[in-house]
């Protein structure tokens, strides 16, 4: 079985690969720092984010596959990334309040072994419900908004806020795990295949 490595330190990736591999895979976390670029979309910097974080944890490994993910919620153009604190959580939330916006995610895989690299984007739709001072105040207060992009989780209590989605689920959550199968697939890794789970 081919050696596959998680470029993410995020216990909900891990979480996630686990539901589709097993357990069986390596966590390396990326040191490579996050920085605005001006002249990218909001779309290609997250792809961007996403293969530099891959890139930097694949100069450890000789072979095998690394898979990394940055996600962000987009919205007027502006991506809304981790708040860290509350007062930057409560503003984001009473943006998205009664608003429909996209959360968009680059992930990457580099294959090691034949030099692929592959970087694609994925894009769901969500639509939060209408929110009160309060409930923004009091979701808050749970500290869950606030290592989340868009200060949410939709797998958490922020399931609450979300009154639908469309598009991939996963992707919400912050790792798109269809198009993740699609490219491991085009890598020769099945996800049904003995060994992986």
């Amino acid at each position: 079985m081919r050696q596959i490595i998680l470029a993410s330190a995020s216990p909900r990736r891990k979480e996630l690969l686990e539901q589709l591999i097993g357990d069986n895979f390596l966590v390396y976390a990326s040191s490579y720092g996050e920085a605005p670029h001006p002249g990218l979309s909001p779309e290609e910097l997250l792809i961007m984010h996403s293969f530099e974080k891959a890139r930097d944890v694949a100069k450890h490994f000789d072979s095998g596959l690394v898979i990394s993910a940055d996600t962000s919620v987009l919205f007027n153009g502006e991506l809304l990334g981790k708040p860290h604190s509350p007062e930057k959580a409560e503003e984001m939330l009473k943006k998205l309040s009664g608003q429909r916006f996209r959360v968009i995610t680059g992930l990457t895989v580099l294959d090691l072994d034949s030099g692929e690299e592959i970087s694609e984007l994925e894009s769901t739709i969500v639509w939060m419900t209408e929110l009160s001072k309060e409930q923004i105040s009091a979701y808050v207060r749970t500290g869950e908004p606030l290592d989340k992009a868009g200060a949410f989780a939709v797998q958490g209590k922020g399931a609450v806020l979300v009154e639908r989605i469309e598009g991939d689920f996963f992707n919400a959550v912050g790792f798109p795990l269809f198009r993740l199968e699609k490219i491991l697939q085009r890598v020769g890794v099945s996800v049904f295949e003995e060994g992986l789970s």
